[in-house]
């Protein structure tokens, strides 16, 4: 059995993965990207029991990862928002979405597309415009639909 924490690793990779190396701790950080900030969204999105989406967010807010906002007093109620350590996880989410493409691929196509918001071309691996080659960072990208996530919303409506 895998211990629960990596205290006897000295690496990088082991130290990141004692935050953000868990399943729904990356789908998360993934919504919380795609604007999504309260704790019933990440719930509706992510599908982790309530205990478990609890203890998730209040990690990634110890961690700096997220910041915990009240924006309701009666009753309270907070929103999570990235912090600048949690933007820094763009390329990170960026890459799993590449190699998630490359090793396992959706029927339809990509379900996601990473987007230049200066030309409309679609940003490659190395972060590079295919269409127009600016040298692109998380300013520049926006993610939209692909086509396999129209095929599988098209499939649904077929049901």
């Amino acid at each position: 059995m895998l211990p629960r924490t990596y205290d006897e690793q000295i690496c990088s990779v082991a130290r990141a993965l004692e935050v953000v190396g868990e399943r729904w701790t990356m789908l998360v950080i993934r919504d919380a990207f795609r604007g999504k900030t309260r704790f019933a969204q990440f719930e509706r999105s992510v599908g982790a029991p309530k205990k478990v989406l609890a203890d998730r967010l209040e990690r990634l807010v110890e961690e700096g990862v997220l910041e915990r906002r009240l924006y309701q007093e009666r009753p309270e109620r907070y929103e999570y928002l990235l912090t600048k350590k949690g933007r820094s996880l763009w390329r990170v989410l960026a890459q799993l979405i590449f190699w998630g493409d490359e090793h396992y691929p959706a029927e339809g196509g990509r379900p996601q597309l990473l987007k230049h918001i200066g030309c409309g071309g679609r940003a490659d691996a190395r972060f590079h415009c295919m269409k127009c080659g600016a040298e692109l960072e998380r300013h520049d990208i926006e993610l939209v639909p692909g086509p396999g996530l129209k095929a599988a919303v098209a499939g649904l409506g077929a049901v």
